[in-house]
């Protein structure tokens, strides 16, 4: 679909290969308002802002932070809040997000470390 400006718009199917996601998961961030796209009928069409805000949705799963906190960030980026709230905001919540994720990985580490012994001692005992 080409639109005056032609800006071109990318169908759900083509949103979902161009971002590895499935249908459904472009339809449940549509139904919880991260995204809006433009519809003709029942078909729906992502122009430029729904790229950019699905790749920053996307950024934010990988990094861990909750679709609440996502939505926070992108209201914040869409609120006429200045570049230096969005910022100070952004910096907020990755420290905090950082955080988490080494508690995780020394988490991770411990259980790694225990099934590794407990894997060592279970190679001892059938060795005997």
């Amino acid at each position: 679909m080409q639109t005056a400006m032609s800006e071109q718009k990318l169908s759900l199917k083509q949103m979902c290969a161009e971002f590895d996601v499935t249908p459904r998961t472009l339809r449940y961030y549509e139904y919880i308002e991260l995204l809006s796209p433009e519809k003709v009928g029942r078909s729906r069409f992502y122009g430029a802002r729904e790229k950019a805000r699905l790749k920053l949705i996307l950024r934010g799963r990988r990094f861990g932070f909750s679709l609440e906190e996502i939505r926070q960030w992108l209201d914040l980026y869409n609120s006429h809040s200045d570049n230096r709230t969005q910022m100070e905001t952004l910096v907020e919540m990755a420290t905090a997000q950082i955080a988490e994720l080494e508690s995780r990985k020394s988490q991770l580490q411990e259980a790694i470390n225990d099934l590794a012994d407990l894997k060592a001692m279970t190679l001892d005992q059938l060795s005997k």
